[in-house]
């Protein structure tokens, strides 16, 4: 039997010595990969634009739930 967890709960980046400590202790007792930063959050868009310092949300995949 093999259990499939997909977790996308470490968000938090305003503590990243905190975050990577979790997920060092995580990644000693479980089998895990880290896939970078998060994209989706509840199918909100996440986007980043480093250079201009700037943080975003979108909802635009909720149209599609809607149509």
């Amino acid at each position: 039997m093999f259990l499939i967890q997909y977790v996308d709960d470490i968000l938090d980046e305003n503590n990243l010595e905190m975050i990577k400590g979790t997920k060092k202790w995580l990644s000693s007792v479980f089998d895990m990969k880290d896939i970078d930063e998060a994209r989706y959050v509840l199918r909100v868009k996440i986007i980043r634009n480093y250079l201009k310092k700037l943080l975003g949300m979108s909802q635009e995949a909720f149209k599609k739930v809607l149509e």
